[in-house]
């Protein structure tokens, strides 16, 4: 059965076409700077939105139309399995990322719910054989059974602080049967209501005993995907514990575990937390832990993470200018945790929208090459830093002088004359690129 019959392949046509099921700006074959774009971007599709969102909300029942479901759990699984890889090859997309729950039913015990994702993986094992896809990254879904209504690895209940570490235990088992390259921990309920009951210490100790434990596991199978943690300040929990990429990497060098883990970074994530999402990836980058990205935006009317998929080209420009600073984002890629807006209801939706969201990435890296091409942060920068590159300035970063010397040098020379920003005009030129 083809669940997407309207097309036969996605194919590169440039910005003048007037085909909906074709890109105007990724092509993935274009080589800039000594790879092709489909090297460059690593494009992933999020197993969760794309195949079980129904399109509900707070204050409406679902609207998704969707061909996949059958006569028990199980088979709408396998049918599943079958569209998502459909829809990876019409797509030309390479990677994909998935939460265990995402591709199997729960069943009535946690052993039912192994044996359903041993079938399921078998299959997707399968399917990964014959179409040459990759498991950019795979994770546990820890937030939506009410058995972590208090937390997973921050539970205050022991017994299920083991379920927990049996779901991670199957990931990272199931991650080395599909030739994982990632595994992220995102602790949706890693986090507090309030302080009154709260022993955010404990808590804590915990989660890192539970990353640890996870590294050791890793160890024991010999297995080494990198392991990345996800930031987010709120939203199920009220406050969680990896607010934001900074707030995450202190844990980690608490713990000693920034050896171990990366961060895998969303935009939307960043939003929630008062920040840019190129914000973000520098703070990541500066610890040398920027891991892998997922690709979204925030409705900026709205307080919640509305996951929308990314096609402010202004946005993602900046975003992908930290990305070549880093040097690329392999061994993690781009991930679109994205789905369609609620009127996008029909399956043609799922094309648009990954074709909408890989262009807007395609345009935005074609931009960001070309400003570091033209020097333009680059000179902006060491213009604002100049006065380092003087004999005090050499100084200071030579660690040459202290307090005494400097209030010295203060008090015998004049006030310093400061330079205009002139940002507004940076804005400006900076739009010329985009």
């Amino acid at each position: 059965m083809k669940y997407f019959p309207e097309v036969d392949k996605v194919k590169y046509e440039g910005p003048q076409t007037k085909n909906m099921f074709a890109f105007r700006q990724y092509d993935p074959n274009e080589v800039i700077l000594g790879k092709t774009m489909k090297e460059h971007l690593r494009f992933s599709i999020a197993y969760w939105h794309t195949m079980t969102q129904d399109g509900a909300d707070p204050f409406g029942d679902p609207v998704n139309q969707r061909t996949w479901f059958g006569a028990d759990p199980m088979e709408t699984a396998r049918n599943r399995v079958n569209a998502f890889f459909e829809l990876l090859e019409k797509l030309d997309v390479e990677y994909f990322c998935f939460h265990d729950v995402d591709i199997a039913p729960a069943g009535n015990s946690l052993a039912e719910f192994f044996a359903n994702l041993d079938e399921i993986t078998d299959l997707i094992k399968e399917k990964m054989a014959q179409t040459g896809t990759k498991l950019l990254w795979n994770t546990a879904n820890m937030f939506s059974h009410p058995r972590y209504v208090n937390g997973a690895a921050s539970t205050n209940s022991a017994e299920v602080y083991a379920i927990a570490a049996a779901q991670v235990k199957k990931g990272l088992d199931i991650s080395k049967k599909l030739g994982g390259i990632n595994y992220v921990f995102w602790g949706g309920r890693e986090g507090y209501e309030t302080l009154l009951n709260t022993d955010m210490q404990f808590e804590q100790d915990n989660i890192a005993r539970f990353f640890k434990m996870a590294v050791d596991y890793c160890e024991k199978i010999d297995h080494h995907p990198q392991l990345l943690l996800e930031p987010k300040p709120k939203e199920p929990s009220k406050h969680q514990y990896d607010f934001d990429a900074a707030t995450t990497m202190t844990f980690l060098q608490k713990y000693d575990l920034a050896k171990d883990f990366k961060l895998n970074l969303e935009a939307n994530h960043a939003t929630l937390a008062g920040h840019t999402f190129e914000h973000e990836l520098s703070v990541a980058r500066s610890y040398n832990a920027l891991g892998s990205i997922d690709a979204n935006q925030g409705g900026m009317l709205l307080g919640w993470d509305t996951d929308e998929f990314p096609t402010n080209v202004y946005d993602v420009t900046l975003a992908m200018t930290e990305v070549l600073e880093n040097g690329g984002l392999a061994p993690g890629g781009i991930n679109f945790d994205a789905k369609v807006r609620r009127s996008s209801f029909a399956m043609e939706d799922l094309l648009l929208a990954h074709i909408a969201g890989m262009d807007t990435f395609a345009r935005a890296f074609k931009n960001a090459v070309k400003l570091k091409e033209d020097g333009f942060f680059a000179e902006l920068k060491e213009k604002r830093y100049a006065s380092f590159k003087t004999e005090l300035g050499a100084k200071i970063l030579n660690d040459e002088m202290d307090l005494a010397s400097l209030t010295e040098y203060a008090l015998q020379n004049p006030e310093p004359k400061l330079a205009s920003s002139h940002i507004e005009y940076v804005k400006n030129r900076l739009n010329d690129y985009l």
